[in-house]
């Protein structure tokens, strides 16, 4: 079933201050997101992993992991693009981006990095010493 998808939102304002803050703190996803995968699911090229489908509405949820850093995924989790493919409406519903707790809170307020890592301003002791820790096992 190849042919023209439209992109839409299941919240776009809440969708697009997780873009600007992927785009602020993660340029590399989001040159990935914005340049490579957003064409592709356009075009009809479904990318990521099948996590459901519906067989009576016709729909297919995915989930796309986004390249980024492993010190940064260790400490957040993976950057992941959720979507729901509606085959019949030829539409692509972006439904979320994960790791979405430190991509809200850098929209809200301008985060601060340790040791090129962002870190958010209400668990800041935790995160530095997450970093700490996976720091000091990486260099043995």
């Amino acid at each position: 079933m190849k042919g023209r998808f439209l992109l839409d939102y299941l919240d776009e304002n809440d969708f697009k201050k997780l873009e600007r803050s992927l785009k602020k703190y993660n340029m590399m996803a989001y040159k990935k997101l914005m340049f490579d995968y957003y064409p592709s699911l356009r075009r009809g090229e479904f990318l990521g992993e099948l996590v459901s489908i519906n067989k009576h509405e016709q729909t297919e949820n995915y989930e796309l992991q986004l390249p980024t850093d492993e010190l940064f995924v260790k400490v957040y989790g993976k950057v992941k693009l959720s979507y729901t493919v509606y085959k019949k409406q030829n539409v692509v519903m972006l439904t979320g981006l994960e790791p979405r707790n430190i991509l809200m809170d850098g929209h809200k307020s301008e985060l601060t990095a340790y040791k090129g890592i962002m870190i958010s301003k209400q668990n800041a002791a935790k995160e530095m010493f997450k970093i700490d820790l996976l720091s000091r096992l990486e260099d043995k």
